[in-house]
């Protein structure tokens, strides 16, 4: 039962990277997932509630080895260019493709873009945790909202991520640049404590 269950989720985001959301039907999922149409109905009541499952089961199975790398990041740089590796792996595997169909999907379907953002979620808290860890004590923390500054970078990366598909160049030179912002940071932290001070009062006077 629960291995029909997991065929069914798998064989949704299959047909969503072969087929685009446009082609995805509860005959054309369970013709991937190999299993009778009518076990979608059984398991989830609804395609669309099989693909809100697989939404989320397929973002968690992602997320789960990013968490245990994030553990061992030290500094922003490190941060991006772990970014820039995951990059590469979800364009290899497909997983591009899926999400911007689940994008595309979601603008017209408030269901289906309940269950993205509840997925893009499970990348968003992480980052934010990690760049609470990273920034605290950094004359740069006191610039920038940490949860407006996680969603950023997630919302920089997915429009990368599509970008790709049509400047590659284009793509990597926006990467190249994210790694220098990352360099500046490590600046700003390597400044001595008067520095530090001076810079503090001239960011917090420039946001009054």
């Amino acid at each position: 039962m629960a291995d029909t269950r997991q065929r069914l989720i798998d064989g949704a985001i299959e047909t969503i990277r072969h087929h685009g959301i446009a082609g995805t039907s509860a005959r054309t999922i369970a013709t991937t997932a190999g299993v009778n149409q009518a076990l979608v109905f059984y398991h989830f009541g609804s395609v669309h509630e099989l693909l809100e499952a697989a939404c989320i089961a397929a973002t968690e199975a992602r997320v789960a080895p990013f968490l245990a790398q994030l553990d061992e990041i030290t500094s922003v740089r490190q941060l991006l260019s772990l970014g820039r590796t995951l990059h590469t792996e979800e364009r290899a595997a497909g997983n591009v493709r899926v999400l911007a169909q689940l994008l595309a999907g979601a603008q017209a379907d408030p269901r289906l873009a309940k269950a993205t953002s509840a997925a893009l979620q499970l990348w968003i808290a992480p980052i934010e945790q990690v760049l609470a860890r990273l920034l605290d004590g950094s004359p740069v923390a006191g610039l920038v909202d940490i949860a407006g500054l996680a969603r950023a970078v997630c919302a920089g990366f997915i429009g990368l991520e599509l970008f790709e598909g049509i400047d590659r160049a284009g793509a990597n030179h926006a990467l190249d640049t994210l790694d220098r912002l990352a360099v500046l940071v490590e600046v700003v932290d390597d400044l001595g404590p008067v520095a530090r001070r001076a810079l503090r009062a001239k960011l917090r006077k420039s946001t009054d």
